[in-house]
């Protein structure tokens, strides 16, 4: 019997875009979770008495150079090599613009792929095929670079790819399922696409998804593939490798009728997340939904409410708040004559709001406001907040749309 473990789309010290700025400690924790994961698939490939690791590209992030990061990496695949246990990597299209890629000296344990592809041994009865990415660009489909499978043999196959295409991700090195099953490779060890699928069983055709999520989009526990091969036949297992995972829950809080009620309901609702997370940490963004008659008090005090789901969540020693979104409703209130003119105006107000956000000049004159608080900010901090100008104009849609809420949930109090 021998294990395998498959990993892919590490992106060591990537830029993790959700990061908590106001709180130092979850950034801490956020940055270095795309290391922890690796040493964490080093641990399991130690304590699984693995004989190989694959890595299916893009092992690095981006351009930027780091004697830091280089030095990480080599501490832990040296300590593969003091296991016994060889390396197998083709570099993704992040790795081919990584400099690192090009002039690290790895241990002799990690044979890497090139571009023009080739096969090594493992053990008697075992091939590991591979191609790297060239350049930053793949354009056109990899497999013709493949040598034949070895007869008589277990070969397996590692290779970067978008398959057919996969929304979010870019289109590299394109193929059909169909293509790789017909080449008769006994498992494909894909990389690219960060979520985990299995396409195929007979052959095995699995894309990993990466080891550890970068921000909410790429939500839930993360893995590496566990194979276990024995008298030719395959099995494959998915092995938990990430340190945080990121979670998008909403809670309906419409039978909430008091703020005691409320909060019983949000730290219930905190502790099922904190249950379910199958990682040491979660970063959790919270919807408040339904129509409730607290609508107004809570929009009016969002910061309290704010600070009481942070202090619940921290509660569960396992939970982060990201961000909490209010997206609740007042119920229909049967008015008297006066309060119905003056609900009437509040409506009123709130369309000429919405107007005046839409206006040219009211947005150039509230991007000016935004640019004056943001100029007595740190420089690494505006950096992280508007990264490109879309950041810029979505602060400011999103910093008018939450002004107006509040200021019509005020009015709806007293109208009320």
């Amino acid at each position: 019997m021998i294990k395998i473990l498959h990993t892919a789309d590490v992106h060591l010290d990537s830029p993790l875009k959700s990061l908590a700025l106001r709180n130092p400690e979850l950034r801490q924790l956020v940055e270095g979770a795309t290391r922890t994961a690796f040493s964490r698939i080093v641990d399991v490939a130690v304590t699984e008495r693995v004989a190989a690791l694959l890595i299916a590209g893009d092992l690095f992030d981006g351009k930027q150079r780091s004697a830091r990061t280089a030095a990480f990496l080599v501490g832990q695949l040296d300590r593969l090599r003091t296991a016994g246990i060889a390396v197998f990597y083709i570099k993704g299209n992040h790795d081919a613009e990584n400099p690192i890629t090009g002039g690290l000296d790895l241990p002799d344990n990690v044979h890497v792929f090139d571009a023009r592809g080739g096969k090594v041994p493992l053990g008697d009865d075992i091939w590991v095929h591979g191609v790297s990415f060239a350049d930053r660009h793949a354009p056109d489909s990899l497999l013709p670079k493949f040598p034949e499978p070895v007869p008589q043999a277990v070969n397996i196959a590692l290779m970067h790819t978008s398959l057919a295409g996969v929304a979010g991700h870019d289109v590299y090195a394109p193929c059909a399922l169909g293509d790789l099953l017909a080449m008769n490779f006994d498992y494909w060890a894909l990389g690219h696409v960060h979520k985990r699928q299995v396409h195929a069983e007979a052959p095995w055709v699995v894309m990993p998804g990466m080891p550890q999520g970068r921000d909410i989009g790429e939500a839930g526990p993360k893995s590496a593939s566990l194979l276990t091969i024995q008298d030719g036949a395959i099995r494959v297992d998915a092995v938990r490798t990430s340190e945080v995972e990121f979670a998008q829950s909403a809670v309906d809080v419409s039978d909430c009728e008091t703020e005691d009620a409320l909060r019983t309901t949000l730290r219930m609702h905190l502790q099922t997340i904190a249950q379910n997370c199958e990682s040491p940490a979660c970063v959790v963004r919270l919807a408040l939904t339904g129509t409730t008659a607290l609508h107004w008090q809570i929009l009016r005090d969002q910061d309290v409410w704010r600070a009481q789901i942070d202090d619940m969540a921290r509660d569960t020693d396992v939970l982060w708040i990201d961000k909490v979104v209010f997206d609740i409703a007042a119920p229909a209130i049967a008015l008297s004559d006066g309060h119905q003119s003056a609900a009437n105006a509040t409506v009123e107000l709130g369309e000429t709001m919405d107007t005046v956000q839409a206006e040219q000049g009211f947005i150039h004159a509230a991007r000016g406001e935004i640019d004056a608080i943001l100029g007595d900010m740190p420089a690494s901090v505006r950096a992280r907040l508007l990264p490109d100008e879309a950041s810029a104009d979505a602060l400011v849609t999103t910093s008018a749309s939450n002004g107006a809420a509040r200021v019509l949930a005020r009015m709806k109090g007293s109208v009320g």
